[in-house]
Order: structure tokens, then C-alpha cells, then sequence
């Protein structure tokens, strides 16, 4: 398995969702709380409803932008808590896609997606990319 993960969470259907057809998802949901945290994670991300990258990783990495750490596990799934934004949330039992068992945290960072980050104005109306 990778130790350095990445999905591209978007908005559908008024939720949070993502695709990964390495796993077989298809507008996985983030429910519970996870969809809460999210909103807070992406505030500065210019049209994050179109799509967001989301690395993910059981380690610390260079840049994570929050630590969600492990409290319990429920309904096949398990509960983080993230205590940067003092909240918490339930990911599905499509975590075992990605990790062998519930890692005790997981850290997170959100960007921009490549494709966004390339559409922004450059200031520069004459530039030609």
C-alpha cells in the first residue's frame, strides 16, 4: 500500500463525494461530521465544490494542514477527531480501501486541483500559457 494517498473530493448533490476507480468508488459520500470538517479545510480554496486534492496520509507529511486522530470505531466505520477545529467526524468502512486497519491518525492537506490553479487569472492579460 502507498503511505502518500490522493482522492478529489467534489460537491454532488449538495455532499461532499469523491471517485476513485483504482478502489471502485463512485460519489463516495463523507457523512457525519467528515463533510463538516471538510467545509472548514477547503474555506480558502477558490471553487472547492468543483473539486479539491485531498493528499492523505497515516504519517506526518511536509504541509499537512490537519491531524485527525483515532477515537473509536462504529457502524464499521471510525470516528476522528480533529482537534485544530475541535471537531469530529465518521469516515465509512471505504477507509479499508485505502489502509489495512484504522490508522490511530491520519493527516491531511487540501489544495487546489492542478487544473484550478492553472484556469486562475494571471494579472497579465496578454500572457498566453
Amino acid at each position: 500500500m502507498n503511505s502518500m494517498l490522493v482522492i478529489c473530493p467534489y460537491r454532488a448533490e449538495g455532499m461532499w463525494v469523491f471517485d476513485d476507480a483504482r478502489t471502485g468508488l463512485v460519489q463516495e459520500p463523507f457523512v457525519a461530521g467528515a463533510d463538516l470538517i471538510i467545509d472548514r479545510l477547503v474555506e480558502s480554496i477558490p471553487d472547492a465544490a468543483s473539486g479539491f486534492t485531498l493528499l492523505f496520509s497515516a504519517s506526518p507529511f511536509p504541509g499537512y494542514q490537519a491531524q485527525l486522530d483515532w477515537r473509536r470505531g462504529e457502524h464499521g466505520g471510525n470516528w476522528y477527531f480533529c482537534p485544530s477545529l475541535d471537531m469530529e467526524g465518521w469516515l465509512c468502512p471505504a477507509l479499508f480501501k485505502y489502509f489495512e486497519s484504522a490508522p490511530k491518525q491520519i493527516f491531511v492537506q487540501c489544495t487546489r486541483r492542478k487544473a484550478q490553479q492553472k484556469a486562475m487569472p494571471t494579472g497579465d492579460p496578454n500572457r498566453q500559457d
